[in-house]
């Protein structure tokens, strides 16, 4: 990891905005930036406590999905609804996850047309462990005090529903 910058740049953009006649959206643009930056961090942090594993946050959240599943699988379709994700990259998830032993694919029992995705009893496993990992050296050190994550929840959320990603 990089050493830390001497200054915001993200603050530096903002001034930056406001000086060349933009000040009036000077602020959300710093707000995105600062958004889509803490992602950066949060994701390579992610990324660095699933390396042992093999896994990607994508294929992690997959398996993790599976293993809430009452019974261990999920139409493919289905998962890719509750992942909010392309078809194609639930597809490609699941090929790395089947090559890896982690999931298989099987025809769903009463519909034909659809494929549900199961997890073995290594991925089970692996989804146990790393999920483990995340709450230990991810989540617990999230960075953001309790009052922060109340407030984040809500205003990401309120951001998410009027962006039409949910309804409730």
């Amino acid at each position: 990891m990089a050493p830390p910058l001497p200054r915001d740049p993200i603050a530096d953009a903002q001034r930056n905005w406001e000086s060349h006649g933009w000040g009036d959206v000077a602020a959300p643009m710093a707000a995105i930036t600062a958004i889509m930056r803490t992602q950066q961090i949060l994701l390579a942090r992610i990324e660095g406590a699933l390396k042992p594993f093999g896994l990607t946050f994508a294929r992690y959240e997959l398996l993790a999905l599976l293993s809430f599943a009452r019974s261990g699988a999920l139409p493919m379709n289905k998962a890719s609804a509750l992942l909010q994700v392309h078809p194609t990259s639930v597809t490609n998830a699941v090929d790395r996850l089947q090559s890896a032993g982690l999931v298989v694919r099987s025809p769903h029992p009463t519909d034909g047309r659809t494929t549900l995705i199961e997890l073995t009893a290594e991925g089970r496993t692996v989804a146990k462990r790393a999920t483990a990992v995340l709450n230990a050296e991810v989540f617990s050190r999230s960075g953001f005090n309790g009052q922060d994550v109340d407030q984040l929840i809500r205003i990401l959320g309120d951001f998410r529903r009027g962006a039409g990603d949910f309804t409730d």
